[in-house]
């Protein structure tokens, strides 16, 4: 029995991207052990990053005309009972997930490093954003906060991970040249009037 080698040429053709999936997996799966094992029980991260984005929030309700007080992980109130961030809400997940991505897709150490704080921020920032609408709408439209809270957040979490993903899948990893991709035959002298810039 002869191996096809159609298939093989198939198989080989995925080969990148199951490296990308093995190895995203891995990645948050090691984070998801390190976060329930150690993190979570120790919940001094947690409860740091529920408070600031509440303050955060509280913040943001105030600049908007709604009367809020941030009291260590819930935002009070005058007119509506108000929010408090659990441990599994406040973003770390979902951070984990998005440095996964990053972690298991091609690109340079360097521009990791820039990249994944950049993202961190930006998932913060929505966090904020996520927590004082759910508050504003408690004010101003209860009936939707359900939806909102249960559908919509972590839809919009969910995007903003995959739209970040994107993002270092076009700009993270340094680009080839088009030589590269055309084929052995193609010349590689340098004319005189190019420089390396």
């Amino acid at each position: 029995m002869t191996a096809d080698p159609d298939f093989n040429s198939d198989w080989s053709r995925y080969g990148p991207v199951l490296q990308f999936l093995a190895k995203a997996v891995a990645i948050y799966g090691a984070w998801y052990v390190l976060y329930d094992l150690w993190l979570l029980p120790d919940g001094r991260l947690d409860a740091w990053v529920s408070q600031t984005v509440l303050h955060a929030g509280q913040m943001v309700l105030s600049g908007v005309g709604i009367e809020a007080v941030a009291n260590g992980r819930s935002i009070e109130l005058a007119r509506a009972s108000g929010i408090r961030i659990v441990d599994g809400c406040n973003g770390l997940a979902t951070i984990g997930l998005f440095a996964g991505f990053v972690l298991a897709f091609p690109g340079s150490t360097r521009r990791r490093l820039l990249f994944i704080p950049f993202g961190i921020g930006v998932i913060y920032l929505a966090n904020v954003a996520r927590v004082s609408l759910l508050a504003g709408l408690q004010v101003h439209w209860p009936p939707a906060f359900e939806f909102v809270h249960n559908l919509g957040a972590p839809a919009f979490f969910h995007l903003i991970v995959f739209g970040l993903w994107v993002l270092w899948a076009n700009y993270g990893s340094p680009s080839e040249s088009p030589a590269s991709d055309s084929g052995p035959d193609v010349s590689t002298e340098r004319s005189p009037a190019v420089a390396d810039v």
